[in-house]
């Protein structure tokens, strides 16, 4: 829990009017209790939610709405807080159901505005596709069009991990860039292959190193099962990849959970023939060191789409790159190299690397200054976005 200074750096963030909806979001975000909780939650709005499907070309979307309330009833368009705003998830298994992102959407919208989280059933399933990019285009048009939402045509986009990245080069494309108020990643990458280097060797743009989160080299196992393993054993090592990964997301809330399906996932490794079972094992050893130098020569020769590295793309419209300064997943270093590509292009970009984050999630445990940079980072994009 934040102590009585940052609480306190909270509530006088409330005297400064430009910065008071961002207050108020980092506030609940970082679940600070005591006054400044207090505030924040007289100064929020209710909010209501609905399910709704949005169409892309590859079919309809799971999609869900924030809606912004008054004394119980829904807010109208007019007088909202900015415009409607496209959540994208990233790379996990419950999509736009997953906890963290629907306190993330609700915590947006109590600021007054529209969020909408829309699925992409890839990302669900722990792959990143060129198609996924298209989904997000798609999603963008028809919040901005024919939704209902945006009675101007504008509209924001907020990308999470690694939909961070692909949010920036959707928006960029023709059809949504002019209806674009400002993109946010929240911890995604700028280059993809350099990140995915990142993951198999701890090598930092730059320089230096950083130990890689074992559960990027397990993704990327995931996608190039086909060339490590006989064709037989393709679907049966995936299977194995997927148990250990649904048992990393259960051991974030229930360690007790987590134990019994991290115990089931070394069970389906077992059972698998080799070089499968070895690698499977690797995976739920969190054998970085060892996994990661087998897939490296694989990574290097997988098809970089630019449709999946928003840095081979420039916005035309206002973008703000929000960090973990000790991310692990995606290094802050892509966030920050990212920065100053778009600002060498003339690209309006607002960045911050900072220790509240931890992989795209804010974590209540900071100092003031940390706590004010974020304060003022959410203040400009609600203020002024």
């Amino acid at each position: 829990m934040l102590g009585a200074a940052a609480a306190l750096a909270g509530v006088l963030a409330f005297a400064l009017e430009d910065y008071a909806r961002g207050a108020v979001f980092v506030i609940q975000a970082a679940d600070v209790s005591g006054p400044a909780r207090s505030v924040a939650e007289w100064s929020a709005d209710d909010v209501a939610e609905s399910d709704i499907g949005i169409p892309s070309r590859a079919g309809t979307l799971r999609g869900r709405v924030y809606r912004p309330s008054s004394g119980g009833r829904p807010a109208t368009s007019e007088g909202l807080n900015g415009p409607p705003t496209l959540v994208i998830p990233g790379i996990h298994a419950e999509g736009i159901d997953e906890p963290r992102l629907t306190g993330f959407a609700r915590d947006l919208a109590s600021t007054g505005r529209i969020a909408v989280t829309v699925e992409l059933p890839d990302l669900r399933s722990y792959t990143l596709t060129t198609r996924s990019t298209d989904m997000v285009e798609d999603a963008a048009v028809w919040l901005s069009s024919t939704s209902g939402f945006a009675t101007d045509g504008r509209i924001g986009v907020i990308g999470i991990s690694f939909a961070g990245g692909l949010a920036l080069v959707a928006a960029a494309r023709a059809r949504v860039s002019p209806q674009t108020a400002f993109v946010m990643s929240f911890g995604g990458h700028g280059d993809l292959p350099r990140t995915l280097r990142f993951l198999c060797t701890g090598e930092l743009p730059g320089g230096g190193t950083l130990a890689p989160h074992d559960y990027g080299v397990a993704i990327i196992l995931l996608g190039v099962a086909d060339k490590v393993v006989p064709s037989d054993q393709v679907e049966p090592l995936r299977d194995a990849i997927r148990a250990f990964l649904h048992a990393s997301h259960v051991d974030v809330r229930d360690k007790e959970q987590g134990a019994i399906e991290f115990a089931r996932a070394r069970t389906v490794a077992q059972a698998l023939p080799e070089p499968a079972h070895t690698l499977a094992e690797y995976v739920n050893d969190r054998n970085v060191a060892t996994l990661g130098p087998l897939l490296l020569p694989h990574v290097a020769q997988m098809d970089q789409d630019d449709a999946l590295s928003p840095a081979r793309v420039t916005p035309t419209f206002p973008v703000f790159l929000l960090h973990g300064s000790d991310d692990n997943v995606i290094p802050a270093a892509e966030s920050a190299l990212l920065a100053a590509t778009y600002r060498s292009r003339g690209v309006d970009v607002t960045h911050l690397a900072t220790p509240l984050i931890t992989h795209a999630e804010v974590d209540r445990h900071a100092a003031v200054r940390a706590f004010w940079d974020l304060i003022r980072f959410w203040g400009r994009l609600l203020d002024e976005a």
